[in-house]
């Protein structure tokens, strides 16, 4: 007896939202935000992956991905040696996987170059992501996301057009510190100049402040500045600048695991609430 379930076509797996997490400035919290956002997703139900585009892989160290552990990563992906899912490894968080990063990442551009596709590399693999299951065996990377989250490098390169050009929107880190709006315009500049060449959906999801100091007063007076500036696109949530974040990279840990009760591990839980809430308000505006 034929079963009928059997002969129906596979459902398309959901389509996830991807967030990239860019800015040209380095240290500003970019890879740290990576980490324990979607640490803080996956705690609070969703199923997240976190695509490390740094060279230097910093968000797969600070996840306990050691570097003999990256045969497949994702330059593989971009060069299209490898699928998204063959990169994919799972971290020590539950509903948290990473698709790691090594230096072969620094020559990409240059082996693209040629290339007519080349800003449309991760997009097509993240798109691939959502394949019916049958063309993939079952086994721990079969599932579905929710959220993916691209770490991008501190510079506007080809791998950052890439995540750009890959993604719904871009969720901006910036430091709380004197030089917090140098460079802001240009990376708005490049968002728009890729949202009218290359993916006209593309939009700011919002600004997180990182590594504010209470004390110091120039911190509360960059808050108010970047809230002037930007409006409604600065989140409410505020990570500070707190010693148990700066720590849990070295143990392989995100800081929700290192120490869960400390103020940066409660900013970051809030920040993921107040990205699925503004989620939630852009899904109801486009209903």
């Amino acid at each position: 007896m034929t079963d009928e379930a059997s002969l129906a076509p596979a459902a398309p797996r959901p389509i996830p939202r991807v967030l990239a997490l860019a800015n040209q400035k380095g240290g500003v919290g970019k890879t740290t935000t990576a980490i324990n956002l979607g640490t803080a997703l996956a705690a609070i139900g969703e199923t997240v992956l976190i695509i490390d585009l740094d060279p230097q892989g910093n968000a797969s160290t600070g996840l306990g991905i050691d570097r003999r552990s990256r045969r497949v990563s994702t330059y593989d992906v971009l060069t299209g040696e490898t699928d998204l899912r063959g990169a994919v490894l799972e971290t020590a968080v539950p509903r948290l996987h990473i698709a790691p990063s090594t230096m072969d990442l620094s020559g990409l551009e240059l082996e693209l170059a040629s290339q007519r596709d080349r800003a449309y590399r991760l997009r097509d693999a993240i798109r691939r992501l959502n394949a019916p299951a049958e063309h993939f065996e079952r086994d721990r990377n079969d599932v579905d996301y929710t959220y993916v989250l691209i770490d991008c490098p501190p510079s506007l390169n080809l791998i950052t057009v890439n995540a750009m050009a890959a993604s719904n929107a871009i969720l901006v880190p910036l430091q709380c510190e004197f030089f917090a709006l140098e460079g802001l315009s240009q990376l708005l500049k490049t968002v728009e100049q890729v949202r009218t060449t290359l993916n006209p959906q593309l939009t700011i999801h919002g600004i997180v402040l990182t590594m504010f100091d209470a004390r110091n007063n120039l911190s509360t007076q960059v808050v108010d500045d970047v809230r002037q500036f930007m409006g409604a696109k600065v989140y409410e949530t505020i990570i500070p600048r707190n010693v148990r974040v700066s720590e849990a990279p070295s143990y392989g840990k995100p800081v929700l695991l290192y120490d869960l009760k400390c103020v940066g591990s409660q900013a970051y839980l809030r920040l993921a609430s107040e990205i699925i809430q503004r989620e939630r308000t852009l899904r109801v505006a486009a209903a």
